[in-house]
């Protein structure tokens, strides 16, 4: 099994009203409890705001610490999910059921070749 990075692409800006935002999280909730029942499921998780970041960026000897994202975007990074799947078809069906239930744009990206285990 491969590994697969499903990025959240979300607005800038606030989180929608309760009202809005609950259903979502709760079919976000279903597709991680179907993904962790066919094993898929190995991480997943929702980020702060970009204006939390903190970038670390070497500069000769030393290491440069800004505050704040790496790059600016109408569409930041909002949240991630690392799942097992037998290949880039399987990857792609737990990227759609993710699409639909956070109404985002999702980025389905492999990890490089690893060792079987």
């Amino acid at each position: 099994m491969k590994h697969y990075l499903l990025s959240v692409y979300q607005s800038a800006g606030d989180p929608p009203p309760p009202e809005v935002l609950d259903p979502v999280m709760r079919d976000v909730d279903a597709v991680n409890d179907e993904m962790r029942a066919a094993g898929a499921w190995v991480f997943a998780g929702g980020l702060h705001p970009p204006s939390t970041a903190t970038v670390l960026r070497s500069q000769g000897s030393g290491v440069l610490t800004t505050d704040g994202p790496f790059a600016e975007g109408e569409e930041p990074l909002g949240g991630l999910a690392v799942i097992r799947a037998a290949d880039l078809d399987e990857a792609l069906r737990w990227g759609r059921e993710l699409a639909r239930a956070t109404t985002l744009p999702i980025e389905v990206r492999p990890f490089h070749d690893e060792p079987e285990s």
